[in-house]
């Protein structure tokens, strides 16, 4: 089960691809409001939720996705919740997906120490001891990260390719008419 956070004002693009590119890979994804069942992205596009966070589980959990977007990143880094998830997985070795603006908020929660990341341009400061790189997207271990929503269809690539492979990427990337 993968769990794609929503909260009010995230980027459309950056949430609506992945949970698409994941379901054609047949993966069960499931969108939590963090900010209500029905959630309103930054460019006023409404979206309701299969759950809200306060029905989330760990368990079964395969992967977590941060969409970015303003206020949204900021109201993801808000929720309590949001920040038990990551440090769940972290702790159980768990893959976590994070773009735009949104892997600002692992910089501050300190785990991209040593790590290459990507992120929005204006939000390198918060990437706490990455080796910040200035590529679409990039998975360092367990954790990927992707500049914006243009990288929107490499994120879910990495994505892809690290929850079940690159063939399976590669495949659907064929299928979608998209050129990596």
């Amino acid at each position: 089960m993968i769990y794609v956070f929503l909260a009010q004002g995230f980027e459309e693009t950056e949430a609506i691809t992945p949970i698409d590119m994941l379901r054609r890979c047949g993966k069960e994804v499931i969108t939590v409001g963090v900010t209500g069942k029905v959630v309103t992205g930054s460019h006023n596009i409404p979206v309701t939720c299969d759950i809200t966070i306060d029905e989330t589980s760990a368990d079964g959990l395969e992967m977590i996705v941060l969409p970015g977007g303003m206020p949204g990143t900021k109201n993801l880094a808000a929720s309590a919740r949001v920040a038990e998830l990551i440090k769940h997985c972290i702790q159980n070795d768990i893959l976590i997906g994070a773009i735009c603006a949104a892997p600002s908020i692992l910089g501050e929660m300190g785990l991209l120490e040593g790590r290459k990341a990507v992120c929005y341009p204006g939000f390198e400061a918060a990437l706490k001891g990455a080796e910040v790189l200035q590529i679409p997207a990039v998975r360092d271990g367990k954790i990927i990260t992707a500049r914006g929503a243009g990288a929107a269809l490499e994120f879910s690539y990495e994505l892809i390719s690290a929850l079940i492979d690159k063939n399976t990427a590669e495949k659907l990337a064929g299928n979608i008419v998209w050129t990596k």
